[in-house]
């Protein structure tokens, strides 16, 4: 008794309409945060937006793959559950409504009815007949039924088909949550929870992935994505699946014949399509088509979309200028996209990474007026820009890649292939950040004037050899103090101040100077004395600047504004340095482009299961919100007594005022 007492509630529950429209809630609560939140990003990006404590908050609770998390699953399957219990305990009573046209209303009833109206008529048959053909007339569906005493009771009804709403919203809402179970893949969600299959982990070759970790093409539903380089094929596409991802062995392969891309003249992407060969292994078909955005080739109930395109591999040409040992010419590097270099520097041995390439970048660097290009003792990489009115422009090509060394510590790097314009001055600029969350910070290395980064190179190499800065020092000193106007003590005081100001900022930059004021120099003195160290340092530079132009064969340079300005860029450039955090500077030569186009690819069986019970769901809300049920009875009495009496599902005005109609119906059928 007890046990089938605990069904009995059991099933109350789950087909009561409460419980039903509570799990409808935390669905669309559910579908609401899967709409905002990204979904299906792998792990690092989640930290990095939202940080370790919140992520640490999301991740157990699925909301970073809502649609596959157990408890959405569990909550699809509970709806399923409750709303087709709800349509076997209703749908009967439903349907003998709808047939129903309540002939058994009885006259003490009807009078209580709020709209009813009492007559008389002398010729009841006739007043009978008459309403019969008006009740038609107006749509009515109507039973006659002659009572034993001999009263005669006319039941009509329309709009009996709101009640088939009911159903229809209650199927479609079934139908679609078995299309979302279906695209929920089930079959995954069974086989990871008994531990037959889990995500793999480790960067390693496709081919290698165990079949744990491997999906078969027969796979219920996916979505995953692929990047195919141009004349490439692939046959499988990439999952992710929280820390690692699955592979899904497609039933097909695609080959990439070639990737078109249209610009804006401004270098921002228009229009971008694939021509892809779709070929089924097993029965040799294939398929010649152009994907575009928008526009999927579906083969073998799987849709290929254009979702994005990058690079597929090309070929770098470079020259590498040694930052750690910058008397060092540069040597020439090759590299392709995608792969990775390893080298040597002092001992140490790093990785160099290369991640991406553009042809085209739009980028707001500043081309305004020249502002104040005063040098300030600052240690921040870019801090020579400053921040002033910007403007979009194609900056050209550009490409990304990593340093990493031997404990695996990385640091990024954005490099433009061609100079950019910044204040009306011509800059090498390269971006560097130290995690994938952060922006970059741009170092701008000066042009010569010759419009080559070789100037600046030769003139740092001077700056950081010992022996050359005694050869600035001492040219410097000749000429702040020419023939015997000074005594040797005074030069030699002079000579020591302008070398250790040099070697101070060769080894550490303007922080390293500033660091040394700040703990040689009273407060007071403090700017009086950055003042005159920043003219040493100034003076010292234009004099290497002209050494290393003669060094290597090229005229004097006249002091002028631009001079004096390409010193001073030079200054906050080798000061920057310090903080680059490479002991290479990669420039870039040429470049043989590699094109790659992304697609993504989908089975979704229950979408036609979701299509379809939204179609239901449509027409059974239309059927309950806009067509409304409504009973008329016409009692006739053998003493020519007449009582009409009407109901309606939902009182508005539109039924009073058909209450009206009907009663000035029955009047005049009266006086006739």
């Amino acid at each position: 008794m007890q046990n089938r007492s605990f069904i009995s509630d059991l099933h109350e529950l789950f087909s009561s309409m409460r419980f039903a429209i509570s799990l409808l809630t935390v669905l669309a609560i559910a579908s609401v945060i899967g709409t905002v939140l990204k979904q299906n990003e792998p792990y690092p990006n989640y930290v990095i937006e939202f940080g370790q404590f919140w992520f640490g908050v999301f991740k157990p609770l699925g909301l970073f793959d809502v649609y596959h998390a157990w408890w959405f699953i569990a909550i699809l399957f509970f709806l399923v559950l409750s709303t087709s219990l709800c349509l076997l305990r209703h749908t009967p009573l439903m349907l003998r409504e709808m047939k129903s046209y309540r002939e058994k209303a009885t006259e003490e009833s009807l009078g209580h009815f709020a709209h009813h109206v009492r007559t008389h008529s002398d010729n009841p048959a006739s007043l009978l007949a008459g309403m019969q053909q008006y009740l038609s007339g107006v749509g009515y569906r109507f039973r006659q039924k002659t009572h034993d005493n001999g009263d005669t009771l006319l039941a009509a009804k329309s709009g009996s088909v709101n009640r088939l709403g009911y159903v229809l919203t209650h199927v479609g809402i079934v139908v679609i949550c078995i299309g979302g179970l279906m695209d929920g893949n089930l079959p995954l969600q069974i086989q990871q929870l008994f531990g037959l299959k889990h995500p793999e982990t480790r960067d390693i070759p496709q081919s290698e992935v165990a079949a744990s970790s491997r999906l078969a093409p027969a796979n219920l539903s996916f979505r995953g994505d692929i990047t195919i380089p141009e004349g490439a094929t692939a046959d499988v596409i990439f999952i992710n699946a929280g820390e690692g991802y699955y592979v899904q062995d497609l039933p097909f392969s695609i080959h990439l014949k070639k990737f078109h891309i249209e610009h804006y003249p401004t270098g921002q992407p228009k229009m971008f399509a694939s021509d892809v060969v779709v070929t089924d292994p097993k029965t040799g078909e294939s398929v010649s088509q152009t994907i575009t955005v928008n526009h999927p080739l579906i083969f073998r109930g799987v849709a290929i979309y254009q979702a994005s395109f990058g690079d597929g591999g090309s070929h770098l040409h470079m020259s590498a200028w040694n930052l750690a040992n910058p008397q060092l010419p540069p040597v020439k590097v090759d590299g392709d996209v995608k792969s990775a270099l390893s080298f040597t520097e002092n001992g140490e041995k790093y990785s160099l990474e290369f991640s991406d390439f553009r042809p085209f970048n739009i980028e707001n660097f500043d081309d305004g007026p020249a502002k104040d290009s005063k040098v300030t003792v600052l240690g921040v990489l870019g801090a020579a820009t400053g921040k002033h009115a910007r403007n979009l422009r194609n900056t050209g090509p550009s490409f990304e890649y990593k340093v990493r060394n031997a404990e695996g510590v990385a640091r990024e790097y954005n490099n433009y292939m061609l100079p950019v314009q910044i204040e009306k001055r011509w800059y090498m600029v390269s971006g560097m950040r130290t995690s994938p969350g952060e922006p970059y910070r741009y170092l701008h290395l000066p042009l010569d004037a010759e419009n080559h980064l070789d100037g600046f190179m030769n003139l740092r190499a001077l700056v950081d050899n010992a022996d050359a800065r005694k050869a600035i020092v001492q040219q410097f000193v000749s000429g702040a103090l020419p023939g015997d106007a000074a005594g040797d003590v005074l030069r030699a005081k002079l000579a020591e101040s302008a070398e250790g100001v040099l070697r101070i900022f060769a080894d550490g930059g303007f922080d390293a100077v500033a660091a040394f004021l700040e703990k040689n120099v009273p407060e007071k003195d403090r700017e009086e004395a950055a003042t005159i160290y920043l003219k040493i340092l100034e003076q010292n530079v234009m004099i290497a600047y002209q050494m290393a132009r003669q060094q290597h064969g090229q005229p004097p340079v006249q002091p002028s504004a631009d001079t004096i300005q390409f010193v001073r860029d030079s200054l906050n450039a080798m000061s920057d340095l310090h903080y680059y955090g490479a002991p290479l500077y990669l420039q870039l030569d040429n470049f043989d482009q590699v094109q790659a186009s992304g697609f993504q690819l989908t089975r979704s069986p229950g979408k036609n299961f979701v299509y379809g019970g939204s179609a239901l769901l449509v027409l059974g809300i239309f059927a309950m919100f806009y067509i409304r049920e409504r009973r008329l009875w016409l009692l006739v009495k053998q003493d020519g007594t007449a009582l009409l009496a009407m109901s309606c599902n939902r009182k508005t005005l539109d039924f009073e005022q058909e209450f009206e109609r009907h009663k000035q119906e029955l009047e005049a059928r009266l006086r006739g």
